[in-house]
This record gives C-alpha cells, structure tokens and sequence, in this order.
C-alpha cells in the first residue's frame, strides 16, 4: 500500500523487492542452530487427490532448515492413513503423522475430555491444536510456521518469508501471519478487509471527511 499503513501493533512488512530465496534460506539455515525450526500442515486427506497439495511436497522437498514437518490429517481411514504415510514419505526433513481419527489420538482426546482440555468441535482448529501440542511436548523446535494445503501458486519462498520475522533471533517478533494475492472470478478475496478496507476508509475520511 501507498502510505505503508501500519495498524497498532501489527506490523506489515511489505514485500518490496524481490530478495535471492537462497540467501534467505542461507539465513534461515544459520538462524536454525540456535533456533531450530517446524512446519504445521493440517490436511484433510481429499487433499491429497489435488495438484496444490503435489506442488506443496515438491517444494518442501528442497527446504533445507527445516528440523521436522508435522501433517495432521483429517478425515482419514486406516487405508487411507497408510497412503498419506507413502504419499508424505518422500520428504527428506524428519515428519510426523498425526492420524487425528486413529485410534491413539482419539484415546488421547478421550481422556483430556474428561479433564475439559479437549476442543470441543472437529475441524482444522483441532487439528492445529494437536499438532502443535506435539510440537511443544517433542520440544525440537523453537519457532513454528503453519500454512494451509491447498495454495495453488505456492514456492518454498513463500515458506521463507512467513518463518523468517519470528525465526530470526535478532527480532522479537513472536507471531506472524503470511497474506498473498487471491483473486478469482473477477472478485479479490483474502486479507481485504484489514489491508485494504480499513486503511481505504481512513484515508477518505481524512482527507474528505
């Protein structure tokens, strides 16, 4: 945006030129011995059948400072688990299946029930909160990034960019969220609202009234 509004305590880091994706990655590889870093991908296993998701692995194929990849799977039978174990197994980073309708997950949600610990609906919300509860038990990893399954332009830089603030040991940020173009059928999608919207709306009333 024009004025490089920024909202309160979020910060917008603007994409403004393009940066080599190996020096950053060069970075992130130095920042991952002090810092070592996780993927999240919360998947439903239809997935699977889908180009975005074949592109996805091609791509984190080739990412080099990632410690460990965690896919929580969704809407899976044991088959159909045993698929996504072939289908993910060809990432050379260590990953982690969790199989949220086997059989020990759905013990464990069972028993953190009977405490009220356990997200009440299904959904990718719990699907993420397991996954991450893994995370912090295994305690491999010190910054985690998390995006969906089903980008079809996606490039491991886009991977980059999203890690890099809170992976970097000289900032302090602790949460960063990625926004990229979604246009379709004629109609911008996305991130509308807060980076275009709002900020549109206050200009016009400063400078109309």
């Amino acid at each position: 945006m024009g004025d490089f509004f920024q909202n309160g305590v979020i910060t917008t880091l603007h994409h403004l030129r393009p940066r080599p994706l190996e020096e950053m990655e060069q970075e992130l590889l130095e920042f991952a011995r002090v810092r070592p870093m996780a993927l999240v991908l919360p998947s439903l296993y239809s997935e699977l059948q889908g180009p975005a998701l074949e592109n996805i692995v091609q791509e984190l194929c080739q990412v080099p400072y990632l410690t460990e990849i965690v896919i929580g799977l969704d809407r899976a039978d044991e088959e159909k688990f045993q698929h996504a174990r072939e289908y993910f197994g060809r990432l050379p980073q260590r990953h982690r299946i969790l199989w949220q309708d086997g059989p020990r997950l759905q013990a464990l949600d069972q028993q953190l029930q009977t405490f009220g610990l356990a997200p009440a609906e299904m959904g990718k919300g719990r699907n993420v909160w397991y996954c991450y509860g893994y995370i912090l038990a295994s305690d491999r990893a010190k910054a985690v990034a998390l995006h969906d399954c089903d980008i079809v332009t996606y490039e491991r830089g886009l991977l980059a960019r999203l890690i890099y603030p809170v992976a970097n040991p000289a900032f302090n940020y602790q949460f960063c969220k990625g926004y990229y173009s979604r246009t379709a059928s004629g109609s911008i999608n996305g991130r509308v609202c807060r980076l275009l919207v709002t900020p549109l709306i206050r200009a016009l009333k400063q400078v109309v009234g």
